[in-house]
């Protein structure tokens, strides 16, 4: 098992989103944040295979898991004693706003 942290702002992200979806539609947003809740455990269980993130960002070790039912990516970094969350990205809304919390 792997430990995963999850950054202040992916939490955020997280929970602004559910926000979103509840108004759109009742009982939505609590879709998502479970979505995205199951996402990070089989993270944390080994049990998916992480994809790299296009461009320099894939180069920089950046990697991502789809969420299947929402247009949204979970985009982490591996270390080697823990996976970082660093964000819950939109596919099409503000592309890329989470780089610069990639650490150089």
């Amino acid at each position: 098992m792997r430990k995963v942290r999850i950054l202040q702002e992916a939490a955020e992200e997280t929970i602004a989103a559910a926000d979103w979806y509840d108004k759109e539609r009742e009982g939505l947003g609590k879709e998502f944040a479970s979505a995205v809740e199951i996402t990070i455990d089989l993270i944390e269980e080994d049990i998916l295979p992480l994809s790299p993130m296009p461009g320099k960002a894939g180069a920089k070790g950046v990697m991502r898991l789809i969420l299947k039912r929402f247009p949204y990516d979970i985009v982490v970094i591996e270390g080697e004693l823990e996976t970082i969350v660093i964000a819950i990205a939109h596919h099409s809304r503000k592309p890329g706003c989470w780089r610069e919390r990639i650490s150089p």
